[in-house]
């Protein structure tokens, strides 16, 4: 199993240099792939392009390019450049992202993302093997018809470095894990519980099968955070901000995807008392309610002989490439984290 470092946001709770740091030493210690993160705060691709002119070896990685923010045509320009920046090291990350961040940010409807999804990868995959453009799709239509009568189908002026770009697609809903493994090379989940993996598995096959392939022929790359300390308690401890956040208040009460996936774990009564006391300013509260066994699940956390045992959870649930992000008071430890981690993993 490879290991990646996810990044995140650049500047949330790390400076950009430390954040430079964590991905040269993921490249000098063999990590498989450095991912960048954006919300509604740094953008991932330039945070990429200087990352990859600052590694060697590891993959470049977008963890996820959000899908309302960019064009596809756009998508594809900035792929085929963060491939040639790193030399053919890049791995392009899509998400729909969320209806809040999808309409309250980039101002773009968020109505059938599924269909949405699929003509977006399938413009790009278009556009990063040079054809000429044109798609008559529900939502994308090249040249648009109804403009001034002067659009061309055009064909994108730079190659790639690698003959085809990896597409990995973020996805925990059945429907959308399905397309995943229909369309995708690769398979990005959050919050994902090795022991759980039977709540993916047919949304999974399902896909695969439409798609005529099957599972061996898709990069599963859960993304989870780690705390690797002796204390399994103040280890656990660093996860509850995080966890309350994707649980009690990432999206709408009602389209909270985090929250439907643990309920789907068995955690559904925690779920909605977590959410009831986030979302009424009690983080603390929310943060308390969160249930060990569920941290466990879902994180690294422990002394390194309790994370080699959950590495090898992962392991037989078929993971190919684990990507974490070490969850610390300091940036000393955080290095250190991804030091203990290479060294269990090897």
């Amino acid at each position: 199993m490879k290991l990646g470092l996810f990044a995140g946001y650049w500047g949330m709770g790390i400076t950009g240099a430390e954040q430079l740091e964590m991905a040269q030493e993921a490249d000098r210690l063999g990590y498989d792939s450095v991912w960048a993160a954006e919300a509604y705060g740094n953008d991932a691709a330039t945070v990429l392009a200087w990352l990859a002119a600052n590694t060697q070896n590891a993959r470049i990685a977008s963890g996820i390019f959000q899908i309302p923010a960019r064009t596809p045509a756009m998508t594809a320009m900035t792929a085929a450049t963060l491939d040639n920046i790193s030399g053919g090291r890049f791995i392009l990350g899509l998400g729909v992202s969320g209806p809040q961040v999808a309409e309250g940010w980039h101002g773009q409807p968020f109505a059938k993302p599924l269909t949405r999804t699929r003509e977006y990868v399938d413009i790009v995959r278009k556009a990063l093997a040079r054809e000429t453009l044109t798609y008559d799709g529900d939502f994308y239509k090249l040249p648009l018809p109804n403009g001034t009568g002067l659009g061309k189908p055009l064909k994108l002026i730079i190659r790639p470095v690698q003959e085809r770009i990896p597409i990995y697609l973020a996805a925990i809903g059945p429907k959308n894990t399905a397309l995943a493994a229909e369309i995708a090379d690769g398979w990005l989940p959050t919050l994902f519980a090795p022991e759980h993996f039977d709540e993916f598995r047919p949304a999974l096959e399902e896909g695969a099968a439409r798609g005529g392939r099957s599972l061996d022929d898709l990069d599963i790359t859960p993304q989870t955070s780690m705390a690797i300390y002796d204390d399994i308690e103040h280890a656990r401890n660093f996860m509850r901000p995080y966890l309350a956040l994707y649980i009690g208040g990432m999206g709408a009460r009602e389209k909270n995807f985090y929250s439907k996936l643990v309920t789907r774990y068995g955690y559904g009564d925690a779920a909605a008392e977590i959410q009831d006391l986030y979302l009424s300013g009690k983080q603390a509260d929310a943060m308390a309610r969160i249930p060990d066994d569920l941290i466990d699940k879902v994180a690294l956390v422990g002394p390194k002989e309790r994370v080699r045992e959950r590495l090898a959870a992962y392991r037989d649930a078929g993971v190919e490439t684990l990507l974490v992000t070490p969850a610390a008071a300091t940036h000393e430890d955080r290095i250190r984290m991804m030091r203990d981690l290479a060294e269990i993993a090897a």
